[in-house]
């Protein structure tokens, strides 16, 4: 499943959103100023890459040697094509964090965006704790989707169980904070959520829609019965949808 976006991998880096600036100052803060090196875990197309990047430190002349300052962890070979074409000063690894060896001495910082749920969860908060150095931060972000008008809301929710009435259930909101502070292993453990409004056309939502997991698992006739659907919803409100986008970032520390 985590090699299921490739399919749509160009739709996925122009239609989904990207992360509030905001939050760069807040994972700095927390980290206590630019880490020397930072990996990436399951960065997709790199819509966090674009963020991340930012916050590693310029190497000085007497640096330790890296290969990299910035390594992206990406399984999907599409969407690490489409990562590499963006930031080629980026280290791109095609590989699932489960087969990935950090260096021996752990890296200062290891974010994931939108991808905490695509690993596994029986060894995520493990590896990610020895891929870290002592006193290391762990950075995950995520995005909550929902609607700014209660009724654009009933209506999509009608228009896709209209089609394809087979629940698809939302994890709660701060599920992955209670994940990562459930494990045991890492302390300082902090949220921080961001909302932003973002209107979309027919034909956007229409290209959201078909980047999410759920919509890439029905079979394709159903996937166009679904776009139908649901553009036939925004139609009827005007053709613009505005979404109520929730981000939230979960930050915790290695133990020193």
């Amino acid at each position: 499943m985590v090699e299921l976006f490739g399919e749509v991998a160009d739709d996925y880096d122009e239609i989904r959103p990207g992360y509030p600036a905001a939050l760069a100052a807040t994972i700095l803060a927390y980290h206590g100023g630019p880490p020397s090196r930072l990996v990436e875990v399951g960065a997709g197309t790199g819509l966090a890459t674009a963020l991340l990047r930012d916050l590693v430190a310029p190497a000085g002349p007497d640096a330790p040697a890296h290969p990299a300052r910035v390594t992206c962890v990406e399984p999907d070979a599409r969407m690490a094509a489409v990562l590499t074409a963006r930031f080629p000063d980026v280290e791109v690894v095609v590989t699932r964090f489960e087969q990935w060896s950090p260096p021996p001495a752990g890296v200062p910082l290891l974010a994931c965006a939108l991808a905490w749920h695509w690993l596994d969860p029986d060894t995520r908060n493990r590896r990610a704790h020895d891929a870290l150095a002592p006193g290391g931060t762990l950075a995950v972000l995520a995005h909550r989707y929902d609607y700014v008008d209660p009724a654009q809301s009933a209506a999509i929710r009608a228009a896709f169980e209209s089609v394809d009435p087979q629940p698809h259930h939302d994890r709660p909101e701060d599920w992955f904070l209670a994940d990562i502070t459930g494990s045991g292993l890492f302390t300082d453990v902090r949220s921080v959520a961001l909302r932003r409004s973002v209107p979309l056309t027919t034909a956007g939502y229409q290209r959201l829609v078909g980047t999410f997991s759920p919509q890439l698992r029905r079979p394709p006739q159903l996937r166009e019965r679904v776009l139908e659907a649901v553009g036939d919803a925004v139609d009827g409100f005007g053709g613009t949808v505005t979404l109520d986008l929730r981000t939230t970032l979960v930050l915790a520390r290695r133990p020193a």
